[in-house]
């Protein structure tokens, strides 16, 4: 991963040259003016043009596009080989009918017919029977007429083939697959692995990927016999039945394998897809998390929260698009012309009677140029302040008017305790000349304003569950005896993470090793893993049309494994949070510790625009589209035009939960805001505010928050539209100084105490409440030999393999130290 660390940009430290790069600038002389149009019209298309994101957030897309999304063009031509395979078994015991005319017991005898033919020796058989069972999975589109037919059947026949036993059989076919070291090794040998050396994973995958996905999703016109059988399945999967680990570890696994290359022919797509949505099956989404965020506080006897989060940030509306290029280039050659004019006081503030800080100061013709000129930067000013900028308008004061703010701000202010305590260490130093610790309740010798803020502090006060967790866990620490031992509920996250523990950091780092694959502007290295494999067709394509469908299909693979990724690794970052803060910290140091911060920030150094728009899809190749329409003949041009939606969801979906990961990594944390603004990610997250969509901007501003203070005063100065929508849409901490922030709170030497803390912290909750030897410390000692010579010790599965390479370095390598044996008789 240490790639990912060099993604972040260094500042062009020619201005000209980075503004005329991005289009800023005129790179010819304004004569020239065709030729400029031209050439800034691609960079400008997509900004002031692009219209707000019809986007509405949620787990998952549509249902029909996360069921296409399992499958690549390359694999179109397998669709028809599972209905031959199907109408094989099934056309001889059927005698005419086809699959829906079946009553319900005849269709589950077919069904155990196909699976008695998993058992079979012959390797060939047991595929062909698995091919029937998909194509059963994917709703018998053979006997269908319409997309929405195929669906329904889908769904009818995944909770048939759950409820006799289909998921069990296909995950022991599947832990013999990843056990095959045949198959392992013949991959290692080939030079190019192609769809070929994964088609018995393909199909195991991808019927338990439609069991899952359509007995996750809930109808209010299930049967109850559904509902029942739906909690079955959750509960299967949430908690280990036959083996010691939960489904979705055994996924894990393969995606470790793959990355440490003793596995290159897995399908790491499909693989990922059915981590994904087994995780938001068995943990839930992101409304049951709120539902479960409630639910835990109210046992905690804290307070409700102030608003619902979800609701609040569908009801915004996004910010206007940043300035095109053209115009920006107009100002600049008319910016020596312009006249000194000082920046309007924002009527939200003077309720505060703050006064502008920068209104004074000598800005001259320097006043919107920062030390941030790369190209994404445009659009500092709103349409009031370009209108006073060009001569061409009467120099007048516009109309306060036209400023419009929203009457009140989105989010209830917040104060943590701490915040509290510094305010009244503050004022007790200045008023009396020494402080009461952690006291916030005396205030004797304070004048009347002081009391006044201490209360309005108090108000808002906000108790969050991880506090709590926090100052049991400090507690635990300090009494275990007298505590005794702690409860804890068998979760599902619960059993999640102890079953993850001492694999994680490898987990973590496989799937950041996969996504720096995956995304757009990594370059294909030679060390670098290979994630195409169940894309490749066996045979290169040999047109030029072939190879345009085979590089949207390529391109679509990638965007469908970063969606996948970003999605499950922000589940688990929040259901961990909310199940105990340590654990959120033990995933999150990991993340940070693998490169996670500057390999986001590589992800959104790109035309974050043109990511968003790509149509890299073939709505007539999707799936069930392709099962029940002829397919017409492609072309180029059909193939370029793509399909007619406005912006494509999964990016769209991925970019939001990236910006989602990054803010949990450095929320409340300086070391990783530092790292924010060592690896210059001020320019490049203001590039992604060029896309209008509301939730996406609250998380980029988000981000530009908490590093403001550390980019100097003349960045704020530059910048005053994007403050002015941080104070807008961010929730506000009351006595932060984010906007001035003249005194940062904590010195470079604290950024490693503050990690080496929070890591000794982790550790001991750790090996408090998994290690196996629970209370060793006050445990008794056995001293005689005999019987500690005689316990049995458990030893790893896999030791007996190591057992002769264990023996020669640990006990014949090691000299014996005759003089200290006899030290100790």
């Amino acid at each position: 991963m240490e790639e990912a660390a060099g993604g972040a940009p260094n500042p062009n430290p020619n201005p000209n040259a980075g503004r005329a790069r991005m289009g800023q600038l005129p790179a010819q002389p304004p004569a020239k003016g065709r030729e400029l149009f031209r050439g800034q019209r691609k960079e400008s298309e997509g900004s002031v043009d692009f219209p707000t994101v019809e986007f509405e957030y949620g787990d998952t897309d549509s249902r029909g596009a996360e069921l296409a999304e399992l499958y690549s063009y390359t694999e179109e031509p397998e669709l028809s080989t599972n209905r031959r395979c199907f109408e094989e078994e099934f056309c001889p015991q059927a005698r005419g009918r086809q699959w829906p005319e079946l009553d319900k017991a005849q269709q589950r005898a077919q069904v155990l017919r196909l699976l008695e033919g998993l058992e079979v020796v012959s390797r060939e058989r047991r595929l062909r029977a698995a091919r029937a069972i998909l194509y059963l999975a994917q709703g018998v589109f053979g006997d269908c007429e319409s997309e929405g037919d195929v669906l329904h059947w889908s769904r009818h026949n995944s909770f048939l083939l759950y409820q006799l036993g289909t998921f069990n059989a296909f995950l022991e076919l599947l832990s013999m697959e990843i056990d095959n070291s045949q198959a392992c090794s013949s991959a290692l040998r080939k030079p190019a692995i192609s769809l070929a050396d994964s088609t018995e994973l393909r199909v195991l995958l991808s019927v338990m990927y439609l069991l899952v996905e359509n007995i996750r999703v809930e109808l209010e016109t299930d049967p109850p016999e559904w509902k029942s059988c739906r909690e079955t399945f959750r509960t299967e999967l949430s908690f280990p039945m036959r083996s010691d680990e939960p489904f979705a570890l055994l996924l894990f696994t393969m995606v470790t394998k793959f990355c440490s290359g003793h596995a290159p022919h897995f399908p790491m797509k499909k693989v990922l897809l059915l981590l994904w949505k087994v995780l938001l099956f068995t943990l839930g989404g992101f409304e049951t998390l709120q539902t479960m965020k409630v639910r835990r506080r109210e046992e905690l006897g804290l307070p409700p929260l102030p608003e619902d989060s979800i609701q609040v940030m569908r009801s915004m509306r996004a910010a206007s698009p940043p300035t095109c290029s053209i115009e920006l280039a107009e100002q600049q050659q008319k910016r020596g012309h312009r006249s000194r004019r000082p920046l309007m006081k924002q009527d939200s503030l003077d309720i505060y009677n703050e006064r502008d800080p920068f209104k004074n100061d000598e800005t001259g013709v320097d006043e919107e140029e920062g030390d941030e000129v790369d190209g994404g930067i445009e659009g500092e000013l709103d349409l009031m302040e370009r209108d006073a900028l060009l001569p061409t308008i009467p120099a007048q004061r516009p109309p306060i008017e036209r400023v419009s703010f929203p009457k009140g701000l989105p989010w209830a202010p917040k104060v943590r305790q701490k915040d509290i305590e510094h305010f009244l260490e503050a004022s007790r130093n200045k008023f009396i000349g020494f402080t009461l610790g952690q006291d916030t309740e005396t205030l004797i010798g304070l004048p009347r304003p002081i009391h006044e803020s201490v209360k309005t502090l108090k108000q808002h006060k906000y108790i969050s569950i991880s506090d709590i967790q926090i100052k049991n866990e400090e507690e635990l620490e300090k009494c275990p005896m007298s505590l005794g031992e702690e409860e804890v509920q068998e979760t599902p996250c619960e059993v999640l993470y102890r079953a993850m523990l001492y694999n994680l950091p490898q987990y973590m780092i496989a799937l950041l090793k996969i996504l720096l694959a995956a995304a757009p502007t990594s370059k294909a290295k030679t060390d670098s893993i290979n994630i195409l494999a169940d894309v490749l067709p066996e045979e290169m394509p040999i047109t030029v049309l072939q190879s345009m469908k085979l590089g949207i299909d390529v391109n679509r693979h990638k965007e469908i494994i970063v969606k996948s990724i970003s999605a499950l690794l922000l589940l688990l970052l929040k259901h961990f949070k909310l199940n105990h803060i340590y654990q959120f910290e033990y995933v999150s140091q990991h993340l940070v510790f693998a490169n996670c911060i500057p390999l986001i920030l590589k992800f959104f150094n790109q035309n974050i625009m043109s990511y968003i728009t790509a149509k890299n899809s073939i709505s007539v190749l999707d799936y069930p589209h392709c099962t029940v329409h002829e397919l017409p003949e492609l072309t180029a041009e059909s193939l370029e035009g793509g399909d007619n939606n406005q912006f494509c969801w999964r990016n769209l979906f991925s970019c939001i939960n990236l910006l989602r990961i990054l803010n949990k990594l450095t929320k409340w944390k300086h070391s990783r805001t530092m790292m924010l603004v060592v690896f210059k990610s001020a320019p490049i997250l203001k590039r992604a505010l060029k896309v209008k969509q509301a939730m996406m901007q609250l998380y980029v501003l988000k981000l530009l928050k908490i590093q403001t203070k550390y980019l100097g005063r003349q960045w704020r100065k530059s910048n005053m539209k994007t403050m002015s929508a941080i104070y807008q849409k961010v929730r506000h901490r009351m006595n932060d100084d984010w906007a001035y922030g003249n005194d940062i709170d904590a010195r470079p030497w604290d950024f490693q105490a503050e990690e080496c803390t929070l890591r000794a912290s982790i550790e001991a909750f750790n090996s408090r409440r998994y290690d196996k030897p629970q209370d060793s410390e006050f445990a008794p000692v056995d001293n005689c030999l005999q019987s500690v010579l005689g316990q049995r010790l458990e030893l790893p599965e896999d030791f007996h393999y190591s057992y002769e390479l264990w023996l020669e370095r640990e006990v014949f390598s090691q000299p014996i130290r005759w003089e200290e044996l006899l030290r100790y008789q």
